[in-house]
């Protein structure tokens, strides 16, 4: 898969996306996306077929947004990772964001990451039980 390839678009910076098969904007929170989507798919060996970008769901009748969402060969939510900007601090307020985007998925694991950090959890039980590295699934 080719990664990064810009280019200008109405005076906007836009970004191929090879899952997505599109030009994006370059916004600073797809910035993290893309570099979250060349980890999974490039270092981690993940089958982009199985990775979901900007997934839509219903959460108490409301639509929401997942940034990545990586299923299983069945098509079962295994992961939702949401990402933020770099500028943007990985707190409480997105944990409670993912968590909402798990109420609507019910997904293994959490990731949340700002390009900077990245934060794991396996959700058992409803427990979020932090991970000390990125999980193998």
């Amino acid at each position: 898969m080719e990664w990064f390839k810009t280019q200008m678009t109405d005076g906007r910076t836009t970004v191929f996306d090879p899952l997505r098969r599109q030009y994006v904007a370059l916004t600073p929170e797809e910035q993290v996306r893309q570099k979250m989507l060349f980890y999974l798919v490039e270092k981690r060996n993940m089958p982009s077929g199985l990775i979901a970008v900007e997934y839509s769901i219903k959460v108490n009748n409301l639509p929401k947004r997942c940034d990545i969402v990586i299923f299983n060969n069945l098509g079962e939510a295994k992961m939702i990772v949401e990402c933020k900007a770099e500028n943007v601090a990985i707190n409480e307020k997105a944990l409670d964001q993912a968590i909402r985007y798990y109420s609507g998925l019910k997904a293994d694991f959490l990731t949340l990451t700002n390009g900077k950090s990245m934060y794991c959890y396996k959700i058992d039980n409803g427990r979020l039980i932090p991970l000390s590295e990125f999980p193998k699934f």
